[in-house]
């Protein structure tokens, strides 16, 4: 932390004051430590809840003061774990639109290496803020120290990795202090991001499998609850639909057995209507043409097939061309004597004043109020901030911070209002993908790129630090995969659609009906279950996924041919995890493509847990079958 007192003193003492721990839920106890500075009327609370059951510590700091004019904080970071080891191995994460979650490992030496982003929104267009540390040597996945963090914020943040001369480390995550100098007025309190972290001698699974169970337990909204399959219209239509066609679409969605069908970007503006990504973001109102009878006619439409309608917002943007623009300009971030810069064709809206943030409250429950019924929102957020100005905020370098509290205003006020909406946190991508916004969204759009091959490595690397459950997985004609291949892999979080239903073939749509079918029965598995990571896609030619259930009754296994060199595949036995070695099981293939045979399903064998967990099963992934799904379900 560095502070400028109102006095212009630059220094800051802070001494230890008192402490106190209390249980604040089951297994779940904070500890504040408070700090003063014994020269000024300046003090900061250190917080620290340990989820022991889930071996999670979520740690952030407050800070306040009694000065008589406000103060300057240049730094004010969440926290600073100083850990003692031999060597330190980083594993970070990095990319671009489409791209997303490259891993990179790096050994740690004297000095400073740094991850940050000044993007202001869609933050995590190029790397998360999450990271994996492994302590002495490199960590596999079932064996070596680990510790898991991630900071739960969705603007500019900054992670710092610092070996000082000692050899030890400091980790100092927090707020990006690039541009960012905060003004803190009298008796206001500031409160810094959580950062979270998780310990574990069992290698990366172990810290990921602590994660996602404290995820579903305490921070996404319904995390231990249902979610919804969907059918989207974007690859269908683009922007060129009416009535007709959306009610066409919404049927197919019945037809091929989703629950809700989602209506993306394209819906709204009339003096500029919304036929291109060039125009009408702020103006969210039906566009009379092409739904002269207004979405809540969409919403029955769907509800009269017997399925849910869900829509597409952008409500943080604005687009040039647009009545917004026109009547508020003073809403838009964008410096006033200079040339306007556009990204993805629109500018940001500026959150952190309160009268826009009211307006994108509206805009959201003016819908829902219209609507009641309407099943889903999709929130996306394409633009990031360039040239930051804010024509009301008196601190300009409170700006970048004060734009996210002002989104977390927003939809801290929607989710109170709309505790069970699910509602998917899209940024172009995974450009918004943390825990600070999670807090709200019930699932997250990992990446635009849905190429069943891509979306393999995407999703694995995402499931270090999310589980299965927030990942929207859809099935798309991105790829070259079959069918089967994009299915399956989509399976493996939350399924959904962005196909057109009337261009599959009889085997496809047959095909597609089951495995949703199928799907419903081992979602909970899928979603609750424990997940074990078998084989790298990075390290073999496979790459394998089992989930198990907590009664270890039910696993549900993944396995995917990621290298399509001659003979690729599974040559051997691969050696199962977290199954009780007591138990003994059947094996079934799922999602057998009609009209093909499995072997698999044709033997009868029993094995027990301890067989399948030395021994292993061959599941017999090759170029001719290049996924592979099997239940592992308890003999009894």
């Amino acid at each position: 932390m560095q502070v400028t007192h109102a006095d212009g003193n630059p220094s800051l003492d802070l001494h230890y004051v008192r402490h106190e721990s209390q249980s604040v839920g089951d297994g779940v106890v904070q500890t504040n430590v408070y700090l003063k500075d014994p020269q000024y009327p300046f003090e900061v609370t250190m917080h620290y809840k340990a989820y022991q059951k889930e071996d999670v510590i979520e740690q952030w700091a407050s800070i306040k003061h009694a000065e008589k004019k406000p103060i300057t904080m240049q730094k004010y970071a969440s926290a600073n774990l100083y850990i003692p080891a031999q060597t330190y191995y980083l594993t970070h994460f990095h990319g671009d639109w489409a791209n997303e979650m490259n891993p990179s490992e790096i050994q740690l030496t004297e000095g400073i290496k740094i991850l940050d982003t000044k993007l202001g929104t869609r933050a995590d267009l190029f790397q998360p803020p999450s990271f994996l540390l492994s302590l002495n040597q490199p960590a596999d996945e079932d064996r070596g120290e680990v510790i898991a963090g991630t900071l739960a914020w969705s603007g500019n943040y900054q992670l710092a990795f610092e070996v000082d001369p000692l050899h030890n480390l400091r980790i100092i995550p927090g707020i990006n202090p690039y541009a960012s100098a905060y003004s803190l007025a009298p008796n206001q309190e500031f409160t810094t991001p959580a950062f979270l972290f998780t310990y574990s001698t069992q290698g990366k699974g172990g810290a990921s499998r602590s994660l996602h169970r404290w995820a579903r337990k305490h921070r996404i909204p319904q995390g231990q609850g249902n979610r919804l399959t969907l059918l989207n219209n974007w690859e269908a239509t683009y922007f060129d639909f009416n009535e007709e066609k959306l009610s066409a679409l919404i049927k197919d969605g019945k037809k091929l057995g989703v629950d809700l069908f989602l209506l993306d970007d394209g819906w709204f503006g009339n003096k500029y209507p919304r036929n291109d990504d060039h125009t009408s973001l702020g103006d969210w109102q039906e566009n009379a043409k092409k739904l002269p009878h207004g979405l809540g006619y969409l919403v029955k439409e769907a509800e009269n097939t017997g399925i849910k309608f869900g829509i597409w917002l952008e409500p943080e943007m604005v687009s040039p061309k647009s009545e917004l623009y026109e009547k508020h300009p003073d809403w838009v971030i964008k410096l006033p004597n200079r040339q306007e810069y556009y990204f993805r064709n629109q500018l940001v809206l500026d959150l952190s004043n309160p009268k826009v943030q009211d307006f994108v409250y509206e805009v959201v429950n003016g819908i829902m109020t219209k609507n009641p019924t309407l099943g889903y929102i999709k929130w996306d957020c394409n633009a990031v901030i360039y040239n930051a100005y804010s024509a009301t905020n008196p601190n300009q370098s409170n700006l970048f911070v004060d734009y996210v509290q002002g989104l977390y205003k927003v939809v801290e006020r929607l989710r109170t209002k709309y505790p069970t909406l699910p509602m998917m946190l899209c940024s172009g991508g995974g450009g918004r993908v943390d825990y600070g916004a999670l807090r709200y969204f019930t699932e997250y759009w990992p990446s635009d790129n849905t190429d069943g091959l891509e979306r393999v490595f995407i999703q694995w690397n995402y499931s270090y630090f999310f589980p299965a459950i927030a990942s929207c997985n859809h099935v798309t004609d991105w790829g070259k995969q079959p069918i089967k291949f994009r299915t399956d892999v989509a399976m493996m979080g939350k399924l959904g659609y962005d196909i057109v239903v009337s261009k599959l073939s009889e085997t496809e749509l047959q095909f597609s009906q089951e495995a949703l079918k199928t799907y419903d029965r081992i979602k909970p598995t899928i979603w609750q279950g424990d997940q074990f990571r078998l084989s790298s896609p990075y390290a073999s030619d496979l790459a394998s996924i089992i989930y198990v259930n907590e009664k270890q009754d039910q696993a549900i296994w993944f396995s995917y041919l990621v290298k399509s060199r001659y003979k690729a595949g599974s040559v051997a036995p691969i050696k199962l995890k977290g199954l009780n070695p007591e138990k003994n099981y059947k094996i079934q293939e799922l999602n057998v493509y009609p009209g093909s045979r499995s072997d698999i399903n044709t033997n009868k064998a029993t094995y027990s847990g301890n067989y399948l967990m030395t021994i292993g099963f061959n599941p017999q992934v090759s170029t001719r079958r290049e996924s592979v799904v099997l239940e592992v379900s308890e003999v009894k």
